[in-house]
């Protein structure tokens, strides 16, 4: 699989058979600025170490999900704005989904799952090096309705449908850099338009949730909001309070 559409956008794509990892192989060629450029992607679809956020381990059988990781350079200056890469590349990434999804309920769950109609087919971790972020998404493509790991995981031929990855890369690099460009001309998420995008495609606003929080501490409430600089507000007896993604071990809706 060649992926033209996705090598046409990218600094640089690597397919490679397998890896342990995309994000570890990319943090390990980030000083390298003149081969590994902005947009660099690596990619495959046997990834036998991936992890998620708080080290979480992500696995799939070979050949049933991609892995991709990108390489962001052009980023900006404002570390607060920077918080928001995660969210800006959840909301591309379900964009991308729901282009090849067109009749189901694709959304963002705060700060970096995607869900198709309520159920996990995609994970975004972001990784800071010290003068880039490798941004990292697994995506359940093949996998069968027998090898998702949980029953709230889905994928495109558990919902009977075919992935296009080529089409699905580069229509997630296409959104990805054009959120990321206007927010790092910008500064500012909420002038850039990325605030407005995320908020609307996010399935966690409205909800009532349960934020499991550092040292066995929880918070149940309902998720108002996302503030400016891309934190989770939850309205809990009259109080509202701001969550920040590092903050959070788990975001469920209350009762689950």
């Amino acid at each position: 699989m060649d992926l033209p559409l996705a090598r046409a956008i990218a600094g640089r794509l690597d397919l490679v058979g397998a890896t342990g990892s995309t994000n570890a192989d990319l943090r390990a060629h980030a000083s390298d600025a003149d081969a590994w450029p902005h947009l660099a992607v690596l990619v495959t679809h046997d990834q036998t170490a991936g992890r998620g956020r708080l080290d979480r381990t992500w696995t799939a059988p070979a050949g049933s999900a991609i892995a991709v990781s990108v390489l962001l350079r052009a980023l900006p200056a404002d570390p607060a704005a920077r918080g928001w890469i995660p969210l800006a590349a959840g909301v591309a990434m379900a964009e991308a989904i729901a282009e090849q999804l067109p009749t189901h309920d694709v959304a963002v769950k705060w700060p970096n799952d995607v869900l198709v109609d309520g159920r996990k087919i995609c994970g975004i971790l972001a990784e800071a090096t010290t003068d880039a972020v490798v941004l990292g998404a697994g995506v359940n493509t093949a996998m069968t309705a027998e090898q998702l790991p949980v029953p709230s995981a889905t994928s495109f031929a558990a919902l009977g449908a075919v992935a296009d990855d080529d089409l699905l890369l580069s229509s997630y690099l296409e959104r990805l850099d054009g959120l990321l460009s206007a927010l790092t001309v910008t500064e500012n998420a909420v002038v850039s338009g990325l605030h407005g995008v995320v908020s609307a495609r996010c399935a966690t606003l409205g909800q009532t949730v349960q934020v499991s929080l550092p040292a066995g501490r929880s918070l149940e409430g309902v998720a108002t909001a996302i503030d400016p600089d891309g934190r989770l507000l939850v309205e809990s007896e009259g109080l509202e309070h701001a969550i920040s993604a590092g903050d959070v071990v788990h975001v469920r809706p209350a009762g689950s």
